[in-house]
């Protein structure tokens, strides 16, 4: 279970007091609309203004008796108001509050996802630029390959949070809409031009076309932009998991003073903060495809989304909100092991010049297939029988032939290896 004070905005935010304070807030931009129009007497609205409110177990007790929700929320409001209520909820349906309150609870939580994920890019960056220059062995396939820096795990990682933040910001954009047009979508009992002047009033546009509700891929959008989001921070987590394996232990996460790794092995430092990420993702991404299915409703609407929705946004906002909090802990106080970094780049003695040697050769004239082979027989040998492959490609005649000590010597330098990175930093310099 996610721990709820670790996340604490994003629970006030889905809280049932804070779900009909925006449910009156709908409400009273639309009464004001009315009382604009000389539907309501200037006293009455005065009143309603000055009284309307709600409580919550009368809510519930009466929801009990009800079973609707929105009515027992409006008999709430009543007992506080009085006889003037009745100028409230005129010429509307339920989901013309509901939908439009949901859009405001969603971009609310949108804007402290958005917030603290900012803050985690912000730490990337400063990490890249200072790791730019800790050079490590890069794996593909999870196999030495050839060499990177360090920095630039984390310039990948900020890069894609980057566009995870434009992806947030897309569907808060997406989801900053209402609706406030009837039952069936078509403003026979409040015109268009009502519901644009109450949306107004809640920063909100109106849909150009909706049925009784706002369409759900709206909010498929937001899921979207929210597993994206945990997709990306568990690259991140996974990377940090098998860094912190013991046969490699490049990387290690925050281990807190007091913290125990094992009930039975007091020698254990899990990874545990990153696994425990892995497995929010895995809801987010589950999450969403429930949010595909509540796009697709019968005729003008059904209710076969709501049950779903009351458990799949809120819930994705409280794992996206603490994913985010526990990854920018991990991040900041990261473990960073430089002497295991160096051990792990020698310990195929240096096979990963292999490339450099084949072209090489290749611009010497040979054909591409015996360069290959003959490359790779030195490297095979190097990696099974632990032999340093730069003294293998030296004393291999038929390269020797072909090739100068110098050229060779060239080929065997790191300083090339690494000469794009800098190149790779420039295009972050103004970022930093």
């Amino acid at each position: 279970m996610i721990e709820r004070y670790e996340v604490e905005e994003i629970s006030t935010i889905w809280s049932s007091e804070n779900k009909f304070r925006k449910w009156l807030d709908v409400e009273l931009a639309i009464t004001e609309v009315w009382y604009e129009w000389g539907e309501v007497p200037e006293e009455s609205f005065k009143n309603i203004k000055e009284k309307a409110n709600f409580n919550v177990n009368r809510i519930d007790e009466i929801e009990k008796k009800v079973k609707h929700d929105v009515i027992a929320f409006l008999t709430s409001v009543e007992e506080f108001v009085g006889k003037d209520s009745a100028y409230i909820h005129k010429g509307i349906t339920s989901y013309d509050i509901v939908d439009t309150a949901l859009s405001l609870l969603i971009r609310e939580s949108l804007d402290i996802i958005i917030d603290k994920t900012n803050t985690l890019k912000d730490i990337l960056i400063k990490k890249a630029f200072q790791y730019k220059d800790l050079v490590a062995i890069g794996r593909t396939h999870g196999i030495h390959a050839e060499p990177i820096t360090f920095g630039v795990k984390y310039l990948v990682w900020y890069e894609e949070i980057k566009r995870n933040l434009q992806r947030l910001n897309r569907a808060r954009e997406i989801i900053s809409v209402g609706k406030i047009s009837g039952s069936v979508g078509t403003y026979i009992h409040f015109p268009p031009e009502g519901e644009e002047k109450a949306l107004k009033k809640l920063n909100l546009n109106p849909c150009r076309v909706s049925s009784q509700i706002i369409q759900r891929d709206r909010h498929m959008e937001v899921m979207y932009a929210l597993a994206s989001l945990g997709s990306a921070i568990e690259k991140i987590a996974v990377e940090i998991r098998h860094l912190q394996r013991t046969e490699v232990l490049e990387v290690e996460e925050p281990f807190s003073k007091g913290q125990k790794g094992s009930s039975s092995m007091p020698h254990k430092r899990n990874p545990v903060k990153c696994e425990r990420i892995s497995g929010l993702a895995r809801l987010l991404r589950g999450n969403l495809s429930v949010a595909f299915e509540n796009n697709i409703l019968w005729h003008e609407r059904d209710i076969s989304h709501s049950s779903a929705e009351r458990v799949i946004i809120p819930d994705a906002f409280h794992a996206a909100a603490f994913m985010l909090k526990d990854m920018t802990n991990i991040i900041e106080n990261l473990n960073v092991y430089p002497e295991n970094i160096k051990r792990n780049l020698d310990i195929t003695n240096e096979v990963y010049f292999s490339q450099k040697v084949l072209t090489l050769l290749l611009d010497k004239g040979m054909p591409r297939q015996k360069v290959y082979e003959l490359v790779q027989k030195n490297a095979l040998e190097s990696w099974t029988q632990k032999k340093s492959f730069k003294k293998l490609i030296f004393a291999d005649r038929e390269i020797k032939s072909l090739c100068t000590t110098g050229e060779l010597e060239k080929a065997f330098s790191q300083k090339d290896l690494m000469a794009g990175i800098d190149k790779i930093f420039e295009r972050f310099e103004n970022e930093r």
